[in-house]
């Protein structure tokens, strides 16, 4: 635990109103190269999101297609129609993905798995670091074009499915998180710079709008292009 974690958590609107929201539910528009090597360039271009804050659930609609969705837990990944038929299913996904490379195209459910994970991790951060099992460390500061940045470390639980166990989180003058760093296992651990910005409150929430994930020098430094993920948040409500 740090004193930094709690005051990012602040920032981004308390523990006590956190642990009010069941559910957040999202229209965004997710784009980038690693949609297109991955064999699914559009697939996320218009989608409505809902996240299940109390369990590691995900589920995007329309998935591929405007009559499916995407289930996403962290040992169960389906396919399904909009209401409940099971076209494709996958237990124990995570393991589908040893010996993938970079380019190793994905099916449907490869993508709704990383899909699922990963916008967990992002709609419930920084709320999630406050969960049993997480170590956080504040290490050496960063400096980002002339802005002095505070950095997290933090440590993630086996019980937890994300990019890497070790990840990085830049904090800026605000106490929000305006990047993190690491490397997607899933997706060949290439070094990642990823971009949090445009934040807007939504019901007492600091939720961030647009995030980019770039590639990461060895020195720290991101390269601009290609943007490998694209996120844009349209709204944002919770239950």
């Amino acid at each position: 635990m740090s004193d930094l974690r709690d005051l990012v958590i602040d920032a981004h609107g308390g523990i006590d109103r956190w642990n009010k929201v069941k559910a957040i539910d999202g229209d965004m528009s997710i784009t980038g190269l690693l949609w297109a090597r991955k064999g699914w360039p559009d697939a996320l271009k218009d989608v409505h999101v809902t996240v299940d804050t109390k369990a590691q659930s995900t589920s995007y609609r329309r998935f591929t297609d405007p009559n499916k969705r995407s289930v996403y837990l962290p040992n169960h990944t389906i396919v399904e129609t909009l209401d409940g038929q099971v076209l494709e299913e996958r237990r124990n996904p995570r393991s589908a993905f040893e010996s993938h490379k970079p380019e190793t195209p994905w099916d449907a459910l490869h993508l709704a798995y990383f899909s699922g994970y990963a916008m967990w991790n992002y709609l419930c951060t920084p709320f999630m670091f406050a969960l049993p099992g997480f170590k956080t460390e504040e290490i050496e500061p960063w400096d980002e074009q002339g802005e002095c940045r505070r950095r997290l470390k933090v440590t993630f639980p086996d019980t937890i499915a994300t990019h890497c166990p070790e990840q990085i989180f830049h904090i800026n003058v605000d106490g929000l998180v305006c990047r993190l760093d690491y490397g997607a296992v899933v997706t060949g651990n290439i070094p990642t710079a990823h971009y949090v910005e445009d934040y807007k409150t939504f019901d007492g929430i600091k939720i961030a709008t647009k995030r980019r994930a770039l590639r990461r020098n060895p020195d720290g430094t991101a390269v601009p292009a290609p943007v490998a993920v694209n996120i844009e948040i349209a709204n944002i409500s919770f239950s």
